[in-house]
């Protein structure tokens, strides 16, 4: 085990006591507001909670890639990011992995390239464009792609993919990385129910491997009540429970939706043309 790994388990991954966040992009108005949450190595939890709830800024928070206030506490494995040195906060960011619901893939780029990024971290500057030529491992990506049916795809260019393939990619990278933290932002938004399934039981399955933290936002609170033994819900950017999901009732799950209305379900990108499946994620 390595030290990275025997530090993760000594404490909690995060410690947010009281914390606050504002909305990304500058603005002044709090997308978080005094959110009081620990997270364990090992542990899996689902956020729920409406749109604009602040899920997607909580995970940003927690990928050290969005500032919170410094009224609060913010601790990850330890150690106040924002109080630490470039160097020292770039090394943390090492341990942490945001896949976002629209993963930031380079179209003209192959599959296996980008997939094989999740190890920019750990390599030199040499060995990065070395593999932008000559893939470093393509065996690792095709290993990862193939976890998520894309094992076909090795070679293709992304911007031939569909949006669900995409988002499928930008998962496959985060297999491929050595965090102890997982972030993942609606994983599922283009996937059907089988492949839906498919993703969660992948992603339980490696976080539990590596004994990593997993904090999965999801709109589908069936899947979330399923899968996850805690339950995080949000609601205009406060934590309104924080329950084992055998505490969760219907109730409760009404109240935390009410006055929002329920979107028709869009078509699943993998059934459309690849040209249109790709502009509708970008």
């Amino acid at each position: 085990m390595t030290s990275d790994s025997t530090t993760a388990a000594a404490g909690p991954v995060y410690r947010l006591e009281r914390l606050s966040a504002r909305h990304q992009g500058g603005t002044r108005a709090y997308a978080l507001q005094d959110i009081t949450l620990t997270v364990q190595a090992g542990e899996q939890l689902a956020l729920i909670g409406p749109s604009g709830a602040g899920k997607t800024t909580l995970l940003a928070t927690l990928a050290c890639a969005h500032a919170p206030e410094r009224d609060g506490t913010f601790h990850v494995f330890g150690s106040d990011p924002w109080r630490l040195g470039e160097r020292a906060r770039h090394k943390l960011r090492a341990r942490l992995f945001l896949a976002p619901q629209t993963p930031p893939l380079p179209p003209r780029q192959r599959v296996v390239t980008a997939v094989l990024a999740a190890r920019l971290p750990a390599w030199s500057l040499w060995q990065s464009l070395v593999s932008l030529v000559k893939p470093a491992d393509p065996e690792a990506a095709w290993r990862a792609l193939s976890r998520f049916n894309l094992g076909d795809k090795l070679y293709s260019r992304v911007d031939r993919l569909s949006g669900g393939e995409r988002q499928r990619c930008g998962l496959a990278r985060l297999l491929l990385s050595s965090a102890q933290a997982l972030l993942v932002d609606e994983p599922l938004s283009a996937l059907d129910p089988a492949l839906s399934q498919l993703t969660l039981v992948t992603l339980q399955r490696e976080a539990a491997a590596r004994n990593a933290a997993l904090v999965c936002s999801l709109h589908q609170v069936e899947l979330a009540l399923a899968h996850f033994p805690r339950i995080v819900a949000l609601k205009e950017g406060r934590v309104v429970f924080d329950l084992p999901r055998e505490q969760v009732t219907q109730a409760m799950v009404d109240e935390l939706y009410r006055g929002e209305q329920p979107a028709p379900p869009p078509p699943h990108p993998d059934d459309l043309p690849a040209k249109l499946a790709v502009g509708a994620c970008l």
